[in-house]
């Protein structure tokens, strides 16, 4: 690629000219600046501050005064227009007030640049007038060609009449040479008039040429910048690359917030392009400031030229504004209707809710009063089961004595007829003595009683096989019952199975066992103070199974 064709592309793609951030975080960088904007407000303030303060400590009308109030001059001429007016024209008494033609005439030409930039295009105009060409210092040669070159830009610019553009273009030309003439690369508005005369030449290639070498000597946040980046987005706008004029107000914006600059057009400008691309929102934030910061300055010309564009991008933004609120009106009957349908159905689950919970309330009782039923029949169930394990038991405790009791009258059936054969033998042979001596003797009873003994003693011992062991667990270690051989139960374990057959009477119980009433009681004591635990010791007992 060779230089020419370099230079073509950078015109139309700016970015890699001049590109630190893409546009798009170039505009959100200016968005955060103009909402800091009274920070770097504060910074002037301060740098103005301690310069009045120094004025303070000079003599009036002094060299010192006026190196301050240019100072001064130079601080406000960006930020009020009043001030900096002020200040030079304080400037131009002192240096009457001291003959000093150099100083005068210095003064007067910065003033007039000023105004002119301004748009006091007639008092720039009589103020440079008022200056006479062969009094003027060879030094001030190059601020007065370049105060005639600005005014005449200025009014050629900004002026509505064509003819009388053409006319200012001229004499502007004419004086631009006259520059030319007199300056030098090592001038600082060299490149500066360079630049502009191949722009409104239309040498597009060569004036971003200059540009390059002027745009470096700046950095971000800077008057120099600011002013270097503006001329560079004039280039763009006359090459018809909307994105590079974009960038380059942007930069050129930029720069102005961060020095505090309110003397600006780059912002206004800027405006004016974002709202033909329909973003009206940030034309509209953009075009306020600018028209506030330019309030602030108190220029006239700024002010007629915001006025224009802040009444157009107003008026739409105004009727977005509109539309926006017809629409959330819209919105809103939609969301008061949605609101009432949902405070409807809040109402109608609210009483579901009732409802139901009524519900619960009835299934939880229900619940709780079957439970109780549950817990009853569960009860019931169980003295059932008790019940029918102690009928099943008194059955088979029926059965067993039934049966038993059957087999123990056919035997001593079975023995009366033979004790009645025997008598009868006995008294047909004669042998009453003999007879006389059986009736006589208790052996006869005394064996029938130890064998009605052994029966109930086996048939006891049938039905509860483990009494003993039972009985045993019950009592003290030390006082456990032990049998002697071949015996199946003894007195005191024949006293406690009629217990658990039921028979508690000691009454009935002295009567089988054929002991006396005071005998039982005394058995049944003894046992009791042998058990584990004396109270609980019979109800244990008859739970044995």
């Amino acid at each position: 690629m060779n230089y020419k064709l370099l230079f073509c592309f950078l015109l139309f793609f700016p970015g890699a000219v001049f590109g630190q951030y893409p546009l798009d975080s170039l505009l959100n960088k200016l968005d955060d600046a103009i909402e800091n904007f009274e920070l770097y407000t504060t910074q002037k303030e301060n740098r103005l501050q301690f310069i009045k303060e120094k004025l303070s400590t000079v003599s009036p009308n002094s060299l010192g005064e006026y190196d301050l109030n240019t100072e001064l001059f130079n601080e406000y001429r960006p930020y009020i227009c009043d001030s900096a007016i002020f200040y030079k024209n304080r400037n131009i008494d002192i240096a009457t007030s001291l003959n000093d033609i150099n100083r005068l005439y210095k003064s007067k030409l910065q003033l007039a640049y000023l105004m002119a930039s301004t748009g006091m295009y007639m008092e720039s105009v009589d103020l440079v007038r008022s200056l006479k060409r062969e009094q003027l210092p060879p030094q001030l040669l190059i601020e007065y060609y370049y105060t005639y070159w600005h005014v005449h830009s200025e009014l050629a610019f900004y002026t509505q009449d064509n003819k009388g553009a053409q006319r200012y273009w001229e004499i502007s030309n004419m004086y631009g040479d006259s520059l030319s003439g007199v300056l030098t690369p090592d001038d600082d508005l060299y490149y500066v008039i360079k630049e502009d005369s191949l722009r409104n030449a239309g040498n597009l290639e060569e004036a971003l040429k200059v540009n390059d070498i002027n745009i470096a000597k700046f950095e971000v946040g800077t008057r120099g910048l600011a002013i270097a980046s503006y001329n560079r987005s004039l280039t763009y706008r006359i090459a018809g690359n909307i994105e590079g004029e974009k960038y380059y107000l942007a930069l050129s914006a930029l720069s102005d917030i961060l020095s505090s600059t309110k003397d600006h057009a780059s912002l206004w400008m800027l405006a004016k392009i974002l709202y033909d691309e329909k973003d009206v929102e940030r034309a509209y934030n953009y075009i306020r400031f600018s028209w506030s910061e330019t309030v602030f300055y108190n220029a006239r010309l700024r002010s007629l030229q915001s006025a224009v564009i802040l009444s157009l991008i107003d008026a739409t933004y105004q009727a977005k504004i509109e539309n926006k609120n017809r629409q959330l009106q819209n919105y809103l009957v939609l969301i008061s209707a949605l609101v009432l349908l949902l405070m409807v159905a809040l109402i109608y689950i609210y009483s579901q809710m009732k409802r139901l919970s009524v519900t619960r309330k009835y299934l939880q009782e229900a619940n709780t009063n079957l439970k109780n039923l549950n817990n009853e029949l569960q009860l019931v169930n169980t003295q059932m089961q008790v019940v029918n394990t102690d009928l099943s038991e008194s059955n088979h405790i029926k059965e067993e004595y039934i049966g038993h009791f059957i087999k123990l009258c056919s035997t001593y059936i079975n023995k009366m007829d033979g004790f009645r054969r025997m008598v009868n033998k006995k008294l047909t042979g004669g042998h009453m003595t003999e007879l006389l001596d059986i009736t006589r003797s208790p052996e006869m009873m005394d064996n029938e009683i130890n064998e009605l003994y052994r029966n109930f003693d086996k048939a006891f011992l049938r039905i509860f096989p483990h009494f003993v062991e039972k009985v045993n667990e019950l009592l003290v270690d030390d006082e456990k019952i032990v049998l002697k051989r071949d015996e199946l139960l003894n007195a005191e374990l024949r006293i406690l199975a009629l217990i658990r057959l039921g028979i508690s009477n000691s009454s009935q119980i002295a009567d089988f066992l054929r002991y006396s009433v005071n005998t039982i009681y005394n058995y049944r004591a003894k046992i009791k103070n042998r058990a584990l635990s004396r109270e609980e010791f019979e109800e244990l007992l008859v739970s044995i199974r």
